[in-house]
C-alpha cells in the first residue's frame, strides 16, 4: 500500500531541531522527499551551522531521502534559492512547512527595537518570503495549464492565541502568522494550494527559554510510537495528514496539537453586541450599557 505522502517533495524550515526536526523526520517516514532546511542559528538567532546534516543523516539512516540546506529563509534569494532546491534535487515542490523560528524574550520595558526586529524578521518575513515563493512557483504551473496540489503549513503558537509575559515580539510574530496564513488560503486556493497553521506544543529550545526549568529534547530520543505528552514531534503527524491529499478541503484553519489532544482554533468573533439605534454614541453614556451588555458586570453602584 503507497504511504501517504509517496513521491511528494516538502520543505521544512528550521528543521535542524526540535519541532521542525520531528516534522522533516514524519514526512520523511510517510514518503516524502526532504529539504531539511535551517541556518544553524542558536536560538536567538546568533551564528550559523549545519544542524540539517544530522537531520538529513537520520532520514538516510532510516531508508529515506533527504538533503540539507542552510539557507537564511528571511532573505529573498535565498527563499528564492530554497525553493528551487527542491526543484532542482527532486523535480517539483508539493509541501512547504515554515517552521522556522527564534526567541529573545524580555519584558517590554528591557525588549530593544533589534530584539523586536529580529524576532519579527525570522518568524513574519520568513514565513511569508518562502509562502511568496512558494506562490510563484505554483502559480506558474497552473498558468501552464498544470493540474496538482499544493500544501503550505505554517507555524503559530499559543502565545500568539492569547498572549505570554515577557514575548511581546514572539507572540506579536506568532499572531500575524494567522493572518498571513487565513490570507493566503484565500489567495491560493484557486491553484489546488491549502494554507493552514498549527500550533505545537514541546520541549524544544525555545521553550527553554522560557522556563529555565525546562529541558529540550529532540524526538529521536523516544522510541517509535513511544508517547510522552512534550515531546516536541507530537504535532508531527497532524502536519503529515494535512500535507496529504486527504486533506485538500482543509484551509484557512489554525490547529494546536497540544500532547494527546488536537484542537480546532477559533479566533476573533463577535461574541456580545449592543446598538445606539442609529444614532451616534456618546462617550459618557457607554460606560454602564458596555458593562451590563457587554462585559457582564454586576459591579455595586451599576444598576
Amino acid at each position: 500500500m503507497a504511504r501517504l505522502l509517496e513521491n511528494k517533495i516538502a520543505i521544512v524550515s528550521g528543521a535542524g531541531h526540535g519541532i521542525g526536526r520531528g516534522h522533516a523526520l514524519e514526512l520523511a517516514k510517510h514518503g516524502a522527499k526532504v529539504v531539511v532546511n535551517d541556518l544553524g542559528a542558536g536560538v536567538d538567532g546568533e551564528g550559523t551551522g549545519k544542524d540539517a546534516d544530522e537531520v538529513v543523516a537520520l532520514i538516510t539512516e532510516r531508508g529515506g531521502v533527504a538533503v540539507a540546506d542552510y539557507g537564511d529563509v528571511a532573505d529573498d534569494e535565498q527563499g528564492q534559492a530554497l525553493i528551487d532546491r527542491a526543484v532542482s534535487e527532486f523535480g517539483s515542490l508539493d509541501i512547504l512547512v515554515n517552521n522556522a523560528g527564534i526567541a529573545r524574550d524580555r519584558a517590554i520595558w528591557n525588549m530593544s527595537p533589534a530584539d523586536f526586529d529580529l524576532v519579527m524578521r525570522v518568524h513574519v518575513r520568513g514565513t511569508w518570503m518562502l509562502t511568496h515563493h512558494a506562490a510563484r512557483h505554483w502559480r506558474s504551473r497552473a498558468k501552464a495549464g498544470e493540474k496538482f496540489t499544493g500544501r503550505i503549513i505554517n507555524t503559530t503558537s499559543g502565545a500568539g492565541l492569547v498572549g505570554n509575559f515577557g514575548q511581546t515580539n514572539y507572540a506579536t510574530a506568532k499572531a500575524a502568522i494567522v493572518g498571513l496564513t487565513q490570507t493566503a488560503s484565500l489567495e491560493l486556493y484557486n491553484l489546488g494550494v491549502t494554507v493552514n497553521a498549527i500550533g505545537p506544543g514541546g520541549l524544544t529550545r525555545l521553550t527553554a527559554t522560557m522556563d529555565k526549568d525546562l529541558r529540550s529534547f529532540e524526538p529521536d530520543e523516544l522510541a517509535e510510537n513511544e508517547f510522552h505528552p512534550m515531546d516536541p514531534a507530537g504535532s508531527s503527524p497532524l502536519v503529515a495528514w494535512l500535507a496529504s491529499d486527504q486533506a485538500q478541503h482543509v484551509t484557512g484553519q489554525v490547529i494546536r496539537a497540544i500532547g494527546d489532544k488536537i484542537h480546532l482554533m477559533k479566533g476573533w468573533h463577535e461574541a456580545a453586541t449592543i446598538s445606539s439605534g442609529e444614532k451616534r454614541w456618546e462617550a459618557e453614556r457607554l460606560g454602564m450599557q458596555l458593562a451590563t451588555d457587554i462585559f457582564g458586570t454586576r459591579a455595586p453602584g451599576l444598576r
